[in-house]
Formats: C-alpha cells, structure tokens, sequence
C-alpha cells in the first residue's frame, strides 16, 4: 500500500500494473526530453543575437512535421497494447462477482455453490491494533495467487468503483449493467483499494481487501466458509 509523502505508484503485484508502470516511465522519458529541447531552443534563442534574415528553411519544417508524428507513435502503440491486454480475458481460473452498496460490497464466487458474503469497513473503535484505519474489512477477498480472476463489478444503488491500484483494476459498477475486468496476482500478499466513484456521504467509508494466498491455503479458506 502506499507510503506517506510516497511520489511513485504501489509495487506491482499483476502483469498488467507492471505493464502500466513501464508505460508511464516510458512516457516520462519521452516528456523529459521534449521539455529539454524547447528550453535548450528557448535558452538558443535567448543568447543569440536576433537575425532578421529569412531563410527558405524546408528541412526544419520537414523535422519539425515529422518529428510529433515520431513522439505519437512511440506513445500510442505501448497505449494500445496494454489496452488490449486489459480488456483481455482468457478462460479464467475463478469468477468474483462484486457488487456494490452504499456502503459495503457484496462478494459471490459463482463457481462454488454457496459462498456468498458482505464485507463491511471495521469501525475505527474496534480496529485490531496494527491494521489501517479505513482500510480494513470484516471479510476479506480471498484469491489463488498465479490464477487468472475474472470479476464482475456491478451495484446495486448508485454508482461504485471496484479499484486496487497495486493490480492496476479499477472498474465502475453501474446498477443494471455487468462490468469485467481480470487480473493475475504475482505473489502473496494483501492489497487495499477504496470505492473510486463519489457515492454518498459514506463514499471513503468502503475499502477494499484482496488477499492473495498460495492455492492450498485458497482450496482450505473456501472449503471452510462454504460449509
């Protein structure tokens, strides 16, 4: 999760925010040194001395023309390629179906029978010592690690955000409509997200909590809630 006066993103923990990581480096790259030409040309222009000589100049036209071409093609293709990828689904592992209240989440893994919960914020007067105010939850999302996930997001009232920015998901839930996204967590852990969308008064007062586990410990979790 992030750090206080942290300037950079959360650690990667999918291919897809590791995707997105590389992408915004890439981009700032490409920003640094569009900004160190014009102040290079900028500073130029203001130590030498002014001519009023014109000078049929087509090479730079041709350069200056060409050269943003270049600068937009090095942006889209990167851009395209991780769109695709997120919009991407390939037979996946698990399915979770999150729909969204004001002001909790409902959690249903459709491919068990019955394993269906809330998952409600733990008030600050009875939060454990040592866990994140506003961020922890009485049931958390417990998920295979290095399993392709399909979620559902959807809401049951207004408008909601599914969001967990070190997985790089963040996907609206609209009441009436099924929206998916997937991902793949690369190790162990937990991850925290927050409702992104303005929802009400309550709006920062449903977090989210994915915890990431080895497959046995999954098969054990499910096997024990479901029964």
């Amino acid at each position: 999760m992030a750090n206080h006066s942290q300037l950079g993103f959360q650690d990667a923990s999918s291919p897809i925010m590791e995707e997105l990581v590389e992408f915004h480096d890439h981009a700032l790259m490409v920003a640094l040194a569009i900004c160190s030409l014009v102040l290079y040309l900028l500073a130029l222009m203001l130590m030498e001395k002014l001519s009023s000589n014109t000078v049929d100049a087509q090479e730079v036209e041709l350069i200056w023309t060409i050269l943003p071409a270049i600068v937009l093609i090095l942006l889209a293709l990167p851009s395209l390629q991780i769109l695709y990828m997120m919009d991407e689904i390939n037979e996946p592992d698990l399915t979770l179906k999150a729909i969204g209240h004001q002001w909790y989440w409902t959690y249903e893994y459709t491919d068990f029978e019955d394993l269906t919960f809330d998952s409600y914020m733990i008030p600050t007067t009875e939060l454990p010592p040592g866990h994140f105010r506003l961020l922890e939850v009485d049931h958390r999302v417990v998920i295979p690690m290095e399993s392709p996930i399909r979620i559902i997001v959807t809401a049951g009232d207004v408008l909601h955000s599914w969001a967990v920015p070190t997985l790089g998901v963040k996907t609206d839930a609209i009441p009436g409509r099924l929206n998916q996204t997937s991902f793949i967590t690369t190790r162990p852990g937990i991850f925290y997200g927050q409702c992104s969308e303005i929802c009400g008064a309550n709006h920062s007062y449903m977090p989210i909590v994915v915890e990431s586990t080895p497959l046995t410990h999954f098969e054990s979790w499910s096997s024990l809630l479901s029964s």
